[in-house]
């Protein structure tokens, strides 16, 4: 345990549990190549991987008390609760720049017509992609990318990012200083990409091509759609 100034002031002291555990919110992947690492530089470090919200709940208040979150990449929302009881703090590495936070940054920057992107770490709040910014890469969109290849561009920037973080992460109990950026004041989200995926029936063929090349690989389970009288006709792109 370390001693803390009690918030009342005074003389009294709080006690906070001491630093001792990550837990990683993250994919299967990263579960297998990320705690290594963290380990590396922390071998007495406990990391403990759980892929799901729900996963969180489980653990018990002695445990989230002296650790922190590290979220990587998920869709994954983290209550309220949760982050009010982490010890020290959650930090999640977001696929996308500050100007795009929240749901399929690539999409709506290809959409857009973006000629950079990037990739942010953040602090977490109770509202999603809206904490504190403690890091951003940036690139250029190069010309004629996918969404997959924008993807790919942002992933390896992330994982840059992770690797030079994670010994501050793994060691240090205060979290990184904040930099002076803001997020973008639009908030991408599922029911805007949903949006861009009901196509009016008088839509001109130019913004048809462009929300086919960008929406149309049915990611997420959601594919364009035309509604018409009641029945849902859905896009199939050639060779699909």
């Amino acid at each position: 345990m370390i001693p803390v100034k009690s918030l009342s002031g005074g003389n009294q002291q709080a006690w906070k549990a001491m630093f001792d555990t990550v837990i990683l919110l993250a994919g299967q992947a990263e579960q297998v190549v990320m705690p290594p690492v963290l380990r590396g530089h922390n071998p007495d470090l406990a990391v403990i991987s759980v892929a799901y919200s729900a996963d969180l709940a489980a653990l018990d208040s002695d445990l989230l008390e002296r650790a922190r979150l590290i979220a990587f990449v998920t869709p994954e929302i983290v209550s309220k609760r949760i982050l009010a009881k982490l010890g020290y703090g959650a930090i999640n590495f977001h696929p996308g720049p500050p100007d795009y936070p929240g749901w399929a940054p690539s999409h709506f920057a290809l959409y857009e017509r973006a000629t950079e992107f990037g990739v942010t770490v953040h602090i977490m709040v109770e509202q999603v992609d809206a904490g504190p910014i403690i890091d951003v890469a940036r690139f250029p969109v190069p010309r004629d990318i996918s969404v997959l290849g924008l993807e790919g561009l942002a992933y390896a920037h992330l994982a840059q990012q992770f690797w030079r973080m994670a010994k501050s992460l793994a060691t240090d109990p205060k979290l990184p200083p904040v930099l002076a950026i803001e997020w973008g004041s639009r908030k991408y989200s599922r029911r805007a990409y949903r949006a861009m995926c009901d196509i009016p029936l008088d839509i001109l063929k130019d913004e048809l091509d462009r929300r086919l090349k960008v929406f149309g690989g049915n990611h997420f389970g959601i594919s364009p759609t035309i509604n018409l009288h009641g029945i849902e006709f859905r896009a199939v792109l050639p060779g699909s």
